[in-house]
This record gives C-alpha cells, sequence and structure tokens, in this order.
C-alpha cells in the first residue's frame, strides 16, 4: 500500500526470508523451491504392448538423477500389477514414461482413477498418449490421444506458460529436436496449455496451426501433467529438458502449485509490449524478457489504454524475499498513484503481515482464507499467478487456481462497475516482477455455462438414453441409486447456481453437486419429481453453497429403479 513505505536493506529481506524457512536472495528460485519439498516417492512405469522407445532406459535414468537431487525416490516397474490402491496410496505422484497399447486391466484402471481422482498426481510422458485406447477416463486424464507423427527434427517449441514450475527457466521460444506428435483432438478446451509448437517451423503437424504440446489440468481432487517431448535419448540429457520433467513432477506430486484450468480467449496486456502502459508517481518498471521489475517507488504502472468493467484478469507475479507489492483495480484515471488507494481496490502481494495486508487481501478491507491461501502459494522466489475476477462490485481473487477471497463492494466511491487496472513498485529493496499480463472481458451479465448430461467424462452406473425432445436427442439416463456421473469440462470455481433439465416416469429422486470428485464436498441438492414421462422435461435449480472448486461430480439417489433423466446442467456465476 502506498502510504506505509518499508525500504529495507538486503540483508534485512534475507533475514525474513530465512525466518520463513526460505533463503531469499541467497539460493536461486529453483533452490528454494527445491528445499521447500519434504521425502516423496515416484512410481515410474514404463510397459508397453506396442512400440517400444530406446529413451526409457535413459529417461528412467534421468528420473532417478532429479529424485536423488530434489528428495523424491523413485520406483521404477513394468508389472502392471503395482497398480493396486493399497500400493499407490504410498507414492505421491505417477508416472506413464513413454507407455504404449493396452497395458491396465479393468481392476488395475480402477486403481488408477481412484488414485487421480483422489488427490495423486499423474504424469504422462511423449508415448503417454499413445496408451489405453479403449479407456475413455485416460483419454481425459493424458489430455490427448496419439495421432501421428513426422520424421524427427528441429522445431521451435513456444512456451506459452512461463510462470509454471516446468516452464518458467524456459525462454518465450526453445529450439529442439525430437518427434513431434499430432493429437487426434487438441487438449487447449480442457487442459491448460503449457508449450506448443509452431507448425511453420517444421514439416509435418497437422493440428491447423494450433499445436499445443505440454499441458496440465486439474483431475478430480488431483492433478495431470503431460509433455509430447522426450522421443530421443538425447533428450534427458538436456538440462532444459530435465528441469520441465522436474516441474511437471512436483506439479503432479501437489508441490509446485499452478494455474492449470483451461485458458482460452485472454488478450495480452502486458506480453513484453509496454504500448498502452504509463507510469504514475516515482520509480518505474524495466521491462526484458517479456518481464516487467519494479525499481523504486513508490509508483504505479497502470494501463491507460483502456479501462475495464466486468472482466477476469490474470498475471503472473515474483517476489524474491519478504517484498511488497499489489494489483490495483476499478480506479479512475489518475497521474496520481494515490487515486487508486482513495478510489479503487489493491489485491496485495506480501509474504508476512497483518491478515488483511498480506498475500491474497483485499487490501484493507478483507483478508484472504489464510488456510487456502497458504495451500496454493508458492513460497518466495517462485512464480505465482493471481486471477482477479471483477463481476459488478464482486472481486475474486484466485491464486494458481485456487479461489482465496471473495469480496463484495458497497462504497459507491470505489465502484467496481469501471476503472483501470495497474501493478505497484512499492519502494527500493521492495522487488517484485510480473509477466504475461492478459484479461478477458467477460460482459456486464455473470456467464453461465450449459453442459450436456450424456457428455460425462467419468462415471458408475449411468448410461446414455435416447429421447426425441432431449437437447441433441439424448440424455444421461439410466440413473439408479448411487450412480455418479462426472464432468471434466464442467469447472465449478466461481460457479454460484446450478439448474438442470430432467425427466422421469421413475421415482424421482435426490441430485447431489459435489465438487472435485464423487465423494467430494456437497455443494448443492436439488429434489427431481416425476414429470410425467421419460419425454416430458422440467427445469430444477438451487444455489452453490461453500466454496465449489474443481470439476463437477454429479450423484444420484433415490429407491429402486430408473429414477430419472438429466438433459442438461447449467453452472451460473
Amino acid at each position: 500500500m502506498f502510504h506505509r513505505l518499508r525500504a529495507r536493506p538486503r540483508a534485512a529481506v534475507a533475514a525474513v526470508a530465512l525466518a520463513l524457512g526460505v533463503a531469499g536472495s541467497l539460493l536461486s528460485p529453483a533452490q528454494q523451491a527445491r528445499a521447500a519439498d519434504p521425502a516423496y516417492r515416484v512410481l515410474v512405469f514404463s510397459k508397453t504392448a506396442g512400440f517400444r522407445h530406446d529413451s526409457i532406459p535413459a529417461g528412467t535414468q534421468a528420473l532417478r538423477d532429479l529424485g536423488a537431487a530434489n528428495n523424491f525416490t523413485v520406483t521404477a516397474t513394468e508389472d502392471a500389477g503395482a497398480f493396486t490402491t493399497a500400493n499407490l496410496s504410498g507414492f505421491k505422484a505417477v508416472v506413464f514414461l513413454s507407455t504404449t497399447g493396452d497395458v491396465l486391466n479393468s481392476a488395475q484402471q480402477t486403481a488408477l482413477q481412484g488414485y487421480v481422482d483422489g488427490g495423486g498426481g499423474f504424469l504422462g510422458v511423449h508415448a503417454a498418449a499413445d496408451t489405453e485406447y479403449d479407456w475413455p477416463y485416460y483419454q481425459q486424464l493424458a489430455g490427448a490421444w496419439f495421432k501421428s507423427h513426422p520424421a524427427i527434427q528441429q522445431a521451435t517449441v513456444k512456451t506459452e506458460d512461463r510462470a509454471h514450475a516446468a516452464t518458467a527457466h524456459l525462454g518465450r521460444t526453445w529450439s529442439r529436436t525430437d518427434e513431434w506428435y499430432n493429437y487426434r483432438t487438441n487438449p487447449r478446451s480442457t487442459a491448460h496449455v503449457l508449450q506448443s509448437l509452431d507448425e511453420s517451423s517444421y514439416s509435418g503437424g497437422e493440428m491447423a496451426g494450433d499445436h499445443p504440446i505440454t499441458w496440465c489440468h486439474p483431475q478430480g481432487t488431483g492433478r495431470s501433467f503431460y509433455t509430447g517431448l522426450g522421443h530421443t535419448q538425447e533428450s534427458y540429457a538436456d538440462p532444459a529438458f530435465r528441469t520441465l520433467l522436474l516441474g511437471g513432477i512436483r506439479y503432479a506430486a501437489g508441490y509446485a502449485k499452478a494455474d492449470c484450468r483451461p485458458e482460452t480467449g485472454y488478450t495480452p496486456l502486458y506480453d513484453g509490449s509496454t504500448a498502452g502502459w504509463s507510469q504514475a508517481g516515482p520509480g518505474g518498471f524495466t521491462s526484458a524478457d517479456a518481464t516487467l521489475s519494479s525499481q523504486g517507488g513508490m509508483g504505479l504502472y497502470w494501463y491507460q489504454a483502456k479501462q475495464f468493467t466486468s472482466y477476469s484478469l490474470k498475471l503472473d507475479w515474483r517476489m524474491p524475499g519478504d517484498d511488497n507489492s499489489g494489483v490495483f483495480v476499478g480506479f479512475p484515471a489518475s497521474g496520481d498513484p494515490n487515486s487508486a488507494v482513495q478510489q479503487g481496490y489493491e489485491i496485495q502481494i506480501d509474504a508476512t503481515d497483518s491478515a488483511d495486508r498480506t498475500t491474497g487481501s483485499v487490501y484493507g478491507f478483507r483478508s484472504a482464507d489464510i488456510a487456502a491461501r497458504d495451500g496454493a502459494l508458492n513460497p518466495p522466489g517462485s512464480w505465482n499467478t493471481y486471477e482477479i475476477r471483477v463481476e459488478g462490485e464482486r472481486l475474486q481473487v484466485f491464486l494458481n487456481g485456487v479461489r482465496i477471497n471473495d469480496f463484495t463492494n458497497t462504497d459507491p466511491v470505489r465502484s467496481l462497475q469501471q476503472g483501470y487496472i495497474g501493478i505497484q513498485n512499492h519502494a527500493a529493496g521492495d522487488d517484485i516482477s510480473f509477466r504475461n499480463i492478459r484479461i478477458k472481458e467477460l460482459g456486464s451479465t455473470p456467464p453461465s455455462t450449459t453442459y450436456e448430461g450424456e457428455a460425462y467424462t467419468s462415471s458408475q452406473g449411468v448410461q446414455v438414453a435416447d429421447h426425441g425432445p432431449a437437447s441433441g436427442g439424448r440424455t444421461l439416463g439410466y440413473i439408479e441409486n448411487g450412480d455418479w456421473a462426472g464432468y471434466g469440462q464442467a469447472s465449478l470455481d466461481g460457479a454460484r447456481t446450478f439448474s438442470a433439465r430432467v425427466s422421469s416416469a421413475g421415482a424421482g429422486g435426490t441430485l447431489q453437486i459435489r465438487s472435485g470428485s464423487a465423494t467430494g464436498p456437497v455443494v448443492g441438492s436439488v429434489a427431481v419429481p416425476n414429470t410425467g414421462g421419460w419425454e416430458t422435461f422440467t427445469t430444477v435449480s438451487t444455489t452453490l453453497t461453500g466454496t465449489p472448486t474443481g470439476p463437477t461430480f454429479l450423484t444420484f439417489s433415490g429407491g429402486a429403479g430408473s429414477l430419472f433423466d438429466v438433459d442438461t446442467f447449467t453452472l451460473g456465476k
């Protein structure tokens, strides 16, 4: 905040950082992140029922080397019998290292699905996408299935996300030689793309110019990471690729936090170009390597080219120790940074302060949910991602994909319904860096999204049923007591309402909305009546409670026999 200047000698900052359990400016960001991880175990699985890559031994050894240097141990196996609920519970992450073909039986598939959906981590490398074609859940888990590849050749890899632990060390482009997979579907709508290929830089790309190659996504209450890199033996001797693998493992294991929700429709405000930005007050930011770094203070670097009303603002930030900065929203145009203090709101970035003035708080007005914030926060020296979502007078803050603050403005002087955005340079010694500032305008009405009931990505008991009056002529059907359906594409993050179009010539029953998994927290419940026939539809709705997050799961209960059908359901923000 502008009125509390806290310029500190760098020695004092290092001392505070050491007290926090990190080495502040004494260690590199990667070293700081590694020091924070407790010992854990990783299962590396490399069974093949199709083509076998000669790089598997090199990949296994590289993972062992990474483990020895980063406090995890590797158990390598090609025995699918390792996939039991009891055995998997001892590992923080499972790596599919260039597996091919049908490598798991149905019981082993169930064990893996329960492990990941229940909080475990999955990492797929290269031919992991050429695996388990007869198991629909696996396509969702890996993100996409392999289609084809051209000859091994050099290509340009574009780094779309430079905040994730797997890619933060890379430049905006990376020239390397590998075998470049084409995929049967584009995962961008269901996963967060970290890297993509420039199809003009090589021959044989078949994804119409949008060619993801590395991505991540939440899976149930667990995490999934996949990279198409890693065909060649030489890949595993490349320090940059090894660091990518390490970041993927740490994300899958739950130690490197990241916003891996699918992301589309954002417009860059800063991605190397400072066009449209202006400095108010002293100090400023330098721009290098598509990164803004603060210099002195106290001032505000604000995007003066346009003001915004309803939007999702995302940006990546990093501070080396106990530093101070913030993101301002909803303030009027002015060359005086104090106008942002007096007429806007600051979403704070500060490692240590009172609850309403530390990272994730709406400064001076509302503390973050500290437990949620601490669970989502990467330590000083690492990159973090904010989503600041403004809809009317409601301001939500997400940290690395987790909602940590939900604030409603009641002060007309500070109205959020229009205004500018800016980033703070607090003072000399309070260092902060920002990357990839982007925005998606949402319109004046909070968005709602409708999903087809039959488009489930995981399930128990249910089937698709044909009904002429239904949307698309089909529904989620044959629902009996205890059945459930999961929708990996339907994020509950920020959702406030639920409605469903249903029909029943049976007993009716209860539909529960659960957060993250089929056994996750219940955030809503609706009674489904007998509507008079399977072709007769009505709409039921409820307000969601708690803090819904992760993919949507619907669970069903009632009497004996078929209960009801679900045509579509809608999540409203």
